[in-house]
């Protein structure tokens, strides 16, 4: 029996499209399959989040009474740091794209440069990302909570925000952390408040110039502020509780889903950056020790430029959703 071999010009080809489809290797082609599949990931999160954002629009906490912290700097900054920490993460972008330009034209000092900036941009984002965390943990003014779980604001007659330590007036009464050593043992406290909720209404009471921010927004967007009288009555009616910072059960900014959201999605982002981090430190290592220099391409780095690029394209996208809109 004869056997007709047909050559079909592809025997030396991983499959008939060739080993290149679309002029990319098999390492971009999966990193782009990532980038996709990833990219997917973050656009249900952030539609879940726009899904919450427009259906509680009255009481959804505004960004620039939020994000208002700078380092080492006292005061109202809305926005600065947060738009220093966008700024920092596109130059690492930038520096990125010229270490891969380097890569490409075989130049070893200028790769290992940038890849140093690259990382150093990182590292800088990381960082800030912990410090804004951890004033969004900690707080600074403090609240009340209602029965009905929205958030009690206090302003001055200017309308700024007035921290509790300034006009609660404390009171000699003994305070038990509930311990499920103690009681129940699935329930616990995770602290006791700096002030009860009498030292609050007693404080305010005393300070005829304060007033009730709520967490309702009029017809132009901003939150309403209510006259005296109107102001004692919220406060001594539907007063519940103090709170101060924000977790994943309490928010002093408003209500407890948009900490759950923004701890859930900047969290993950932020695990992408570290990732992204350590992987440009072992590329910048084996920059060094000449490892690509031999292999005689620099394409690792273009590779791993592609994933930096999409987090940091992500950061766009999630700086638009919780801080801009």
């Amino acid at each position: 029996m004869n056997t007709t071999v047909v050559n079909t010009g592809t025997e030396e080809k991983t499959w008939g499209g060739g080993n290149k489809p679309l002029n990319a290797s098999y390492g971009k082609m999966m990193m782009w399959f990532f980038i996709l599949s990833d990219a997917l990931t973050f656009c249900g999160f952030l539609a879940a989040y726009g899904f919450s954002r427009f259906k509680f629009p009255e009481i959804w906490p505004i960004a620039d009474d939020v994000f208002t912290h700078v380092p080492f700097i006292h005061g109202n900054y809305p926005m600065i740091f947060v738009a220093f920490m966008t700024f920092i993460l596109i130059m690492s972008s930038v520096t990125m794209v010229l270490a891969v330009d380097a890569g490409h034209q075989m130049n070893k000092a200028k790769v290992t440069i940038y890849m140093f900036l690259t990382i150093i941009g990182g590292l800088t984002f990381l960082g800030s990302q912990a410090y804004e965390w951890t004033t969004f943990i900690k707080g600074e003014y403090g609240a009340v909570t209602t029965n009905g779980g929205n958030i009690i604001q206090f302003v001055d007659a200017d309308g700024n925000r007035v921290a509790l330590k300034d006009f609660a007036i404390g009171q000699p009464v003994e305070r038990t952390q509930h311990l499920s050593k103690n009681g129940l043992w699935f329930n616990k406290e995770n602290g006791l408040p700096s002030y009860t909720i009498d030292e609050v209404v007693a404080g305010f009471e005393a300070n005829k110039d304060l007033l009730v921010k709520t967490t309702y927004s009029d017809e132009n967007g901003h939150k309403t502020i209510l006259s005296r009288a109107a102001s004692l009555q919220e406060l001594k009616t539907k007063g519940k509780g103090v709170v101060e910072g924000a977790n994943l059960i309490h928010n002093e900014y408003g209500p407890p889903l948009f900490a759950n959201y923004f701890f859930f999605i900047t969290g993950f982002h932020g695990f992408h950056v570290s990732i992204g981090v350590l992987l440009n430190i072992i590329i910048f290592f084996n920059v060094i020790l000449g490892t690509y220099e031999k292999r005689g391409s620099y394409e690792m780095v273009e590779k791993v430029g592609l994933y930096w690029h999409f987090v940091d394209l992500v950061w766009v996208f999630v700086f638009t959703f919780f801080y801009l809109v």
